[in-house]
């Protein structure tokens, strides 16, 4: 009988952040972790299909296996493109500092 692993699965939305801790078998891959963590039936806008994921902040395939004390976390879609609004707050500024 192998001894089982800690892992956690994080999700955020704008409204509220969820860490879930699964005990899993080792060799447990992020899709499996991201299924026994329950946290598809309290998001159920999850799709992960569509959704990102990745362990601390590294991007990962669902089928990625995890070490001890990974945290799996499930991506959101970009509302905007990062470069394109730091463009448009770059050309705020200049404005802000002139007065």
């Amino acid at each position: 009988m192998s001894e089982k692993i800690v892992v956690e699965v994080a999700y955020a939305t704008p409204a509220e952040q969820l860490i879930l801790t699964v005990d899993a078998e080792p060799g447990i891959t992020i899709e499996q972790a991201i299924n026994a963590s329950g946290v598809l039936a309290k998001f159920p806008e999850i799709d992960l299909e569509k959704n990102k994921v990745g362990i601390f902040g590294k991007a990962g395939k669902l089928e990625q296996k995890m070490d001890v004390g990974d945290r799996v976390e499930i991506y959101r879609p970009l509302i905007a493109d990062p470069k394109a609004a730091r463009k448009k707050k770059a050309k705020k500024e200049p404005a802000a500092e002139a007065e």
